[in-house]
């Protein structure tokens, strides 16, 4: 059974930090690629960071760029996202997502996975 688990997600002050985590159960992270997402409230899913199935290949969004990382635990079946100097901006869930081939279409749309978790709430706030 095929299942993508977030965590991490919580409340955080304007520039501090976070890890969120995706926990992987019923295939293994190499033979998808994974992204990151996000939803606002009132706004459309943004595609945040996405990695291919070897991690090989990362991509982030420009709004994310040079304060997040993602990467791969591949003993533990588990990608994470380590975000820094969070603005309130960031507010949002975040949703882990995977598909075998959204590496071979465009990974930063959410069209292009199956499976997604149930989302992790970050709050960026004072």
């Amino acid at each position: 059974q095929l299942q993508l688990v977030e965590s991490g997600g919580g409340l955080v002050q304007p520039g501090g930090s976070l890890r969120l985590s995706c926990a992987a159960s019923g295939f293994t992270l190499n033979d998808y690629a994974i992204a990151w997402f996000r939803q606002a409230p009132g706004k459309g899913r943004e595609g945040v960071s996405c990695m291919n199935g070897d991690g090989g290949k990362t991509d982030y969004a420009d709004s994310v760029k040079g304060r997040s990382t993602i990467s791969r635990d591949s003993a533990k079946n588990t990608v994470y996202l380590q975000m820094n100097s969070l603005k309130p901006d960031d507010t949002a869930v975040y949703y882990c997502a995977a598909d075998p081939t959204a590496w071979d279409r465009d990974p930063s749309l959410p069209e292009a996975y199956e499976y997604w978790g149930q989302g992790t709430q970050v709050t960026v706030s004072s």
